[in-house]
């Protein structure tokens, strides 16, 4: 992993004051429950999602590692030697798409791959999904805004079913509570004839800064105005490899940097025995987990 160069993010971002970051990381290092080694360039990526407010930043630095300690099924044992980090990779591509949105904005896509849906395991599949996002943003640097498109062409009510509404829960509290982006679109193409069950799981925990850039796409041509055409893979009209291609190359990242994206994943815990004050723990965050059952689907 070779991370994004700091004096690169500095000049394209000339409103981000280095002396603020640096006083941002002194206060990290001074946390007894925060990694010592976590880097400037990780901190300047919660300073800068956070329009450089410093307390904002504090507060988001803090929940992340704390989501990301006891969100276990997301982001522990990121081991992509695992058998279910493998299987993850043969059932969707999660894809970072070259060059940028006319408004400087990156774009990643995420699709189904295996159409058996007893292979789709939705949590596996996220710990990728964050896995590439984490490494992606580590060497891309600070952007602009940050992009979600999801392709649920192949997509069935046997998938749909296989996600649970907890699972469902955690992950976009993660999103719009912790995440160290600036995110500026969520969108769904090839939209399927039960998109009500899909936002059935997602609704009860979005909030309305989430609703409002959620945008769904039965017809490519208006979601083309969002995200050029020239930038998507070959599948969708573009210019770029194919999605099932461009992920075998970064997933081979992923394996090539197998021991980094495990010291990462120790970096971006907490240790709540050092944490001042009370530790933390998963009900403090989602609530009682024996609430939640997997949503019914017709």
């Amino acid at each position: 992993m070779k991370e994004a160069r700091l004096e690169d993010q500095y000049a394209r971002f000339p409103e981000i004051k280095r002396p603020e970051v640096l006083k941002f990381l002194d206060w990290i290092h001074a946390q007894p429950h925060i990694s010592d080694i976590f880097s400037e360039g990780e901190a300047l990526h919660f300073f800068h999602a956070c329009r450089c407010s410093m307390e904002v930043a504090k507060q988001v630095l803090d929940t992340n590692l704390t989501a990301r300690t006891h969100l276990e099924e997301f982001f522990v044992n990121l081991d992509c030697e695992r058998p279910e980090i493998r299987r993850a990779m043969r059932t969707v591509s999660i894809v970072p798409l070259p060059g940028a949105t006319p408004e400087g904005y990156r774009v990643i896509l995420a699709k189904l791959d295996d159409l058996n849906a007893s292979n789709y395991n939705f949590a596996d599949v996220m710990k990728l999904y964050c896995m590439v996002f984490d490494f992606w943003m580590y060497e891309d640097g600070i952007q602009p805004g940050h992009v979600i498109v999801i392709d649920l062409k192949n997509t069935s009510l046997g998938h749909v079913a296989r996600i649970g509404l907890l699972q469902m829960k955690k992950f976009l509290y993660y999103l719009q509570e912790a995440a160290a982006i600036r995110l500026i679109g969520f969108h769904f193409i090839n939209i399927v004839p039960f998109m009500d069950k899909i936002l059935a799981l997602m609704t009860p925990f979005m909030k309305k800064e989430l609703t409002s850039v959620l945008h769904m796409h039965s017809d490519l041509k208006a979601f083309h105005k969002f995200v050029p055409k020239q930038m998507l893979p070959k599948e969708y009209g573009g210019q770029m490899e194919e999605a099932n291609l461009a992920k075998e190359i970064y997933y081979k990242k992923l394996l090539d940097n197998r021991k980094e994206m495990i010291e990462f994943e120790t970096r971006h815990q907490v240790n709540e025995k050092l944490r001042p004050g009370k530790a933390k723990n998963a009900s403090d965050l989602f609530g009682i987990e024996g609430n939640f059952k997997k949503l019914d689907i017709d």
